[in-house]
């Protein structure tokens, strides 16, 4: 990121919003690497919770949700057609 900075009004601000993202991935490649190699075994803890319930749940509101988008968009195109009669 100091280099995008030291590039000054040479850079667009949108390239630099845009290029930020993958200096932080790469910063962040040897990190993730050295965690894998040597990271703690969690699986006796996790494997035995289940989201099963919380995803229901979570898909219930999407499909919720995706249902009143749904109702709004026809309401828009009916009236829509309404006025153009």
């Amino acid at each position: 990121m100091r280099l995008l900075q030291k590039m000054g009004a040479g850079v667009s601000k949108a390239l630099r919003v845009a290029a930020a993202p993958v200096v932080a991935a790469v910063s962040a490649t040897p990190l993730v690497s050295h965690a894998q190699a040597s990271g703690v075994d969690y699986t006796s803890l996790t494997s035995s919770v289940s989201f099963s319930t919380t995803i229901t749940a979570v898909m219930a509101v999407a499909a919720s949700l995706v249902l009143l988008y749904v109702a709004i968009k026809g309401a828009k195109i009916v009236l829509r057609m309404i006025r153009s009669a």
